[in-house]
């Protein structure tokens, strides 16, 4: 019966959303053929641009209807177009060409995050089918301590793989140490603790790679390990006594596991392509960053290679690919905001930006404050990469990892159970302001 009322309750929302953009379309119209003053045109409720108030009720919607996240974020991306493209046109020009040239902007960024999430998953599968994490209990300790070195290697690992991989990894080790049964509170940790890895380097954020694009010193982000650090003290211990409270670790590996070497140098095949795929095109060809999703294609194309060796499980392909079809819509959503510049640039707006992450993404914003300029990129880095850890859909590890952990689809319980991670958030940044203070 709850699941029918919230499927009713769903699809009205979605239909008030649809009948809400179609009204516009008799005076857009009108509008169009010069019949109708711009004056008379509403775009603003309240002093709100109707494009940010049409986002925050697709993230409403999400956080409501969390077992129907993919119908709401294709609903509030089709609402935004629509109303864009009848009324208020794009940053690339109005109608069908503003729409064009828009999706001809954003869609290396697309397909990098879809590519990316595919194929890591993909990777996970091969990670546990080389048995590495069912032999993990003969490593990690035997008590509380165990969660809290699980999430340091994540950490570590995040430093130099793209996050989205030392997440996933992250969590099919989780898997297997604590026999299935992993705390929403230490998915969350999971999460934060690849985000603030990747804080401060160059090549573990998509954040931090554009700072590097944009010619920003890999020595100018370095700081943010700072509060990365601090923060993970503050979530990492917590969540560790919680998931041990919850499931404890195993102590020794089941009897009769062995690894498969052929699957564990196929994971780390693609890996090391991904990282030298990102390295490379930084260093030697950034231009073609923009133009096609390098490091997307890189890891697709390893996959299908090393998959003529030990076949991936495809079986996977078609729940994964839903879960990210719901970040990439968000994504497209995020892109179309009308967000021509931020506040002048200090520790405010950077604190600001890493709140907003939560739930904004952090590529566009991160682009607008390079182009601005004037900002600590150390300290913006930590805010914006972190700072998506608070909510499972702010980040794209936090969606990957959901796609192995559906459960994890769930605001309140995120934001509940995974308190310490905004605790983590202000403590570290707190410190990186009185330890470091702001040197744009």
């Amino acid at each position: 019966m709850a699941q029918i009322r919230s499927t009713t309750w769903l699809r009205l929302g979605c239909l008030a959303a649809a009948g809400g953009v179609l009204s516009t379309l008799a005076p857009s119209a009108a509008l169009a053929q010069g019949l109708v003053p711009a004056s008379l045109v509403p775009l603003h409720l309240a002093g709100i641009r109707i494009e940010f108030l049409l986002f925050a009720a697709t993230l409403a919607g999400i956080a409501v209807f969390h077992h129907r996240t993919l119908e709401v974020a294709l609903t509030g991306a089709t609402a935004v177009a629509l109303w864009k493209l009848l009324l208020t046109g794009f940053k690339t020009g109005p109608g069908l060409s503003g729409l064009a040239g828009h999706i001809a902007h954003e869609w290396v960024t697309l397909a990098n995050l879809f590519l990316l999430l595919v194929g890591f998953a993909l990777l996970s599968r091969q990670f546990e089918a080389s048995r590495i994490p069912a032999e993990m209990p003969a490593v990690l300790p035997d008590d509380w301590t165990g969660g809290l070195a699980l999430l340091g290697l994540i950490f570590v690992l995040s430093s130099f793989l793209d996050n989205i991989a030392a997440a996933i990894i992250g969590g099919t080790v989780a898997r297997a140490v604590y026999q299935g049964r992993v705390h929403i509170g230490y998915l969350a940790a999971i999460v934060a603790a690849s985000n603030a890895g990747g804080s401060g380097s160059v090549v573990g954020d998509t954040t931090t790679t554009m700072m590097w694009i944009a010619g920003v010193s890999p020595l100018s982000v370095l700081h943010a390990y700072v509060a990365a650090i601090i923060a993970f003290l503050v979530f990492a211990i917590p969540a560790a006594r919680l998931q041990q409270r919850y499931q404890p670790i195993q102590k020794d590996p089941a009897p009769g596991e062995h690894i498969h070497w052929t699957r564990l140098w196929i994971v780390v095949v693609i890996l090391v392509t991904a990282i030298a795929a990102n390295v490379l095109a930084n260093l030697y060809a950034p231009e073609l960053l923009e133009r096609l999703p390098v490091i997307g294609l890189a890891v697709a194309v390893s996959i299908l290679l090393t998959g003529l060796v030990r076949r991936p499980d495809w079986s996977i392909v078609p729940e994964v690919v839903k879960g990210t079809l719901f970040l990439l819509a968000l994504v497209l959503t995020a892109s179309m905001m009308p967000v021509e510049e931020l506040p002048a640039a200090s520790w405010h707006t950077a604190f600001g930006l890493g709140v907003v992450s939560a739930v904004f993404d952090n590529i566009p914003l991160t682009a607008l404050a390079l182009k601005q300029g004037g900002y600590d990129w150390g300290m913006l880095a930590y805010a914006v990469g972190y700072g998506g850890s608070m909510v499972w859909f702010g980040s794209s590890a936090g969606v990957a990892l959901s796609n192995l952990y559906p459960e994890a689809k769930s605001v309140g319980l995120w934001v509940r159970h995974g308190w310490f991670i905004a605790a983590g958030y202000v403590v570290g940044f707190a410190v990186l302001l009185l330890l470091v203070g702001w040197n744009p």
